[in-house]
């Protein structure tokens, strides 16, 4: 059965005081969608058209809180959290994704001992996939649940005092931290260690970097990555035969030599569609969402694929967090900074020889400055800033990996500061 996203449309248009508004002030007869000709004309819904133009309750069946049973949190360039609220059969629909992992990895035969590494406290990611594999425990998964969060010494205490318990061992967390567990861990192969990832993309020959190192001999079906977030909770997942296909994609010229994330979703639960190379979907929640624009770049293939590049609007993520350019801009505006240096910069989260990622700030100079050695002053800037400004960036990237490598490129650099064009913050 598939969503019918113009049945949901009626149902937010009548229930939704904030979206009938939406509705109203954009000339939308709602009666008149009858079609889905007439649902892809509809006004996409965002962060700022919507989400931040109307109060919670309002964005809510009935005007009202009621029925929610928790809230997530998600982090906007201020560093103001965005609250979702979720209800119990949000978390239910969720729990089918993950089971869909997790039985690849036969964890409905064998015990297994689920590791969250996520954050904990609001942020979507640990609370929302405790809760999603507890609901695995009680459907008869064999299914034990540790939350240690993103602490690597306490994941690395609970799987020492509790892995020989168990058959399999599964690290759930953004990639590049849990890379950083199992580069501080050893002896995983007896553990038959499983990873699921979420929050970024990743490469192929970090995949097979990152099994390698964690005793994995088949990373097909023994890693997988789930593409979610906090608006909507789990949006689609790799399965076997979806990493397969971007193995093949590897390499390739695919859309100009980018490697997407390539995900299977349920189309009884999503409804995608695309706005140019905007992924746009409709969902049902505590908060629904219809033809939501989260900011993510990417596109449709058959089968009920969606592949994902990642936020288009000139963030960069790093251990799951947005790094968002304005971020950076104010660490910038020090006094000690604006002398000699343009305010403008690109960010990146290259990969390092040993497959770590870390943020790489290339900066401006002024005309006539030769930046004098001064890349430490800038690094120290942005990682005293960002934290205080981001609070993704501050529980989500572990400390020593706060600090930027920052490079220094003379005006105009045609590289990275072509003159004539709009400037790219982010690549």
């Amino acid at each position: 059965m598939r969503l019918d996203p113009v049945a949901l449309f009626h149902d937010a248009a009548t229930t939704v005081p904030a979206y009938r508004h939406f509705l109203a002030e954009r000339g939308v007869d709602a009666a008149g969608v009858r079609t889905r000709s007439d649902f892809a004309a509809l006004p996409v819904v965002t962060k700022e058209n919507y989400v931040q133009a109307y109060p919670l309750p309002e964005r809510c069946r009935g005007g009202s809180l009621d029925g929610c049973d928790t809230v997530a949190l998600s982090s906007g360039s201020s560093g103001q959290p965005t609250v979702w609220p979720r209800r119990l059969v949000d978390e239910l629909a969720a729990t089918e994704r993950f089971a869909e992992v997790f039985r690849t990895f036969g964890a409905h035969e064998r015990r297994t001992l689920a590791v969250i590494c996520f954050p904990l406290g609001n942020w979507v990611g640990g609370m929302f996939t405790a809760a999603a594999c507890r609901h695995l425990a009680a459907q008869g998964f064999r299914l034990t649940v540790a939350t240690p969060g993103n602490v690597v010494d306490e994941i690395l205490r609970v799987i020492d005092a509790l892995g020989d318990d168990f058959d399999q061992t599964v690290l759930l967390g953004y990639p590049p931290f849990v890379k950083n567990v199992v580069d501080r861990g050893s002896g995983w192969a007896e553990r038959r260690l499983k990873l699921v990832f979420a929050g970024e993309v990743f490469s192929e020959r970090w995949r097979d970097l990152v099994a390698a190192r964690a005793g994995i001999d088949d990373p097909v079906t023994h890693t997988a990555a789930l593409y979610g977030t906090a608006d909507a909770g789990v949006l689609g997942i790799e399965t076997p035969s979806s990493v397969r296909r971007r193995r093949e994609l590897s390499g390739t010229t695919f859309s100009g030599g980018r490697l997407p994330t390539l995900v299977e979703y349920d189309p009884g639960h999503r409804y995608f569609e695309t706005d140019g190379d905007a992924l746009l979907f409709t969902a049902d929640g505590a908060v629904p969402l219809i033809r939501y624009d989260i900011g993510d770049e990417g596109g449709l293939l058959p089968g009920n694929l969606v592949y994902v590049y990642g936020r288009r609007l000139f963030a960069v993520s790093l251990y799951g967090a947005n790094v968002y350019p304005e971020n950076v801009a104010e660490a910038l505006e020090a006094d000690d900074l604006v002398g000699w240096t343009t305010g403008r910069f690109v960010l990146r989260t290259p990969e390092s020889d040993d497959g770590d990622r870390y943020l790489d700030v290339t900066v401006e100079l002024a005309p006539g400055s030769d930046g004098d050695g001064r890349e430490a002053l800038v690094a120290e800037a942005v990682r005293a800033y960002l934290p205080r400004v981001n609070s993704e960036f501050a529980h989500y990237v572990p400390v020593a990996r706060q600090l930027p490598v920052v490079h220094f490129r003379p005006v105009g650099d045609p590289d990275n500061f072509p003159l004539g064009v709009k400037h790219r913050y982010s690549r």
